[in-house]
């Protein structure tokens, strides 16, 4: 890790909890959460990081899945709590559709277009293209469900 990316994390500990919640509105482009300090900071200490190093590898990610099933015993239902395959919260997707680019926002429970909240990656697609379309694959996620 930088120098500076150190300090900016070692930051979070002594920042105000004011200078953290807006701290997370430039990372995330939303409000913060109503979680505690803690969380705030662990979060924003990943996102940091995040943005200057890039996040997992897809073979982390898988290594982690298969170590999750492990300790659900391959039950659907138990893991379909454990991870619902939505990107980070704060992550930007981005499609260019006939010559303009469409930005979408993920939120901790829906998904932010044009200054409008969407349940669904689909609906967004609809706006878009105007035809039913899966969002999932529309913003280029190869298993049409997220991750």
């Amino acid at each position: 890790m930088t120098d500076s990316i150190v300090a900016r994390v070692a930051a979070l500990r002594t920042a105000d909890f004011a200078d953290l919640k807006q701290m997370w509105r430039d990372l995330f482009q939303q409000e913060p959460p109503l979680f505690n300090r803690r969380f705030l900071e662990s979060r924003l200490a990943y996102r940091i990081q995040e943005l200057a190093l890039g996040g997992l590898k897809r073979d982390t990610i898988k290594r982690l899945e298969r170590l999750g099933e492990q300790l659900d015993g391959g039950k659907q239902a138990v893991r379909s709590r454990r991870i619902d395959g939505r990107p980070v919260t704060g992550t930007r997707l981005i499609r260019n559709w006939e010559g303009s680019d469409c930005e979408v926002v993920v939120g901790l429970d829906y998904f932010e277009y044009a200054g409008q909240r969407y349940k669904s990656l689909s609906s967004i697609a609809r706006t878009i293209t105007g035809t039913n379309r899966n969002g999932w694959t529309f913003f280029g996620f190869s298993s049409g469900r997220g991750l």
